[in-house]
């Protein structure tokens, strides 16, 4: 089989190819600021059949003599995903050949993939590369103690994944993560939020993390906010920023809740609301 199956983009020196690890589910009674019926009819109306699936996607970043993951998907937690480590071997390439794992963010859908069911790491010659304030909120007891039942899981997920790769551990505050690829500030839905940007050969796409879980819904709709983000209202504000700033400048877009599809450009529609259109 051949990485040619995976859907790839060109960025100068570099290739970003995504690697889906399949998917989760989430009912749309963790969406604020809409109506249940009008979520599950816009879906409908995207040509969304499953209208509470939620796409995985990572992204492996090969050029300048690196092979960086960004993100590692669920790895199979709470049923979520699972399919990476499968799909990266469909795009040549064995985890032992990652040397980087550069996270977004720590909820369990990204980190997850990075320890195997035995409590292994699946990334045996990777660092693990986050932003500061992520590590912190994660590893920081009183916020375990302070967080609801069902998400404790989070906590014990993140710190697994931490201590797993303790030796091998980076953290950041802001700028140049690796030649050509910058951090992003992304605040709201984690305390570490953090999208890259990537550029060479005067060519740009922006990994955007989470900036939304369901595109047909919050990209139409920025206001819409989602049970995940620890602060909705300032996960609304940027996603409203960072829409604009897409649109405005037609940045390629990558992002880890995205169709299969995984790239893509946002543009203002007519009636001025934003929509997202995917590249072929």
């Amino acid at each position: 089989m051949s990485h040619l199956a995976l859907p790839s983009q060109p960025v100068g020196d570099f290739t970003i190819t995504a690697v889906s690890d399949g998917y989760l589910h989430a009912s749309f009674d963790f969406l604020a600021n809409i109506d249940p019926a009008e979520a599950s009819r816009m879906q409908e109306n995207a040509g969304i059949t499953d209208h509470t699936s939620i796409h995985i996607n990572c992204y492996l970043v090969r050029g300048g003599g690196r092979t960086i993951l960004i993100d590692a998907g669920a790895g199979g937690f709470k049923q979520w995903g699972g399919r990476l480590t499968a799909n990266l071997l469909l795009a040549g390439i064995h985890p032992s050949e990652i040397d980087a794992i550069l996270l977004t963010h720590a909820h369990p859908d990204h980190v997850g993939g990075v320890m195997n069911a035995s409590g292994e790491a699946v990334f045996p010659n990777a660092e693990l590369v986050a932003h500061h304030r992520e590590v912190a909120f994660w590893e920081d007891d009183g916020n375990l103690s302070r967080a609801p039942e069902r998400a404790r899981g989070n906590f014990l997920a993140a710190r697994q994944a931490f201590d797993g790769y303790r030796e091998r551990l980076r953290t950041f505050d802001a700028g140049e993560v690796f030649a050509g690829m910058t951090a992003v500030p992304l605040p709201g839905h984690t305390a570490g939020h953090t999208g890259y940007r990537l550029e060479s050969g005067g060519q740009n796409l922006l990994v955007w993390g989470d900036i939304v879980h369901f595109p047909a819904i919050q990209i139409p709709r920025p206001d819409v906010s989602i049970a995940f983000d620890q602060d909705a209202h300032l996960a609304a504000e940027t996603r409203t920023r960072l829409l604009d700033i897409a649109s405005s400048e037609n940045l390629l877009i990558a992002g880890m809740h995205l169709g299969e599809s995984a790239f893509g450009h946002i543009a203002r529609t007519a009636n001025g609301t934003y929509a997202v259109f995917y590249e072929k």
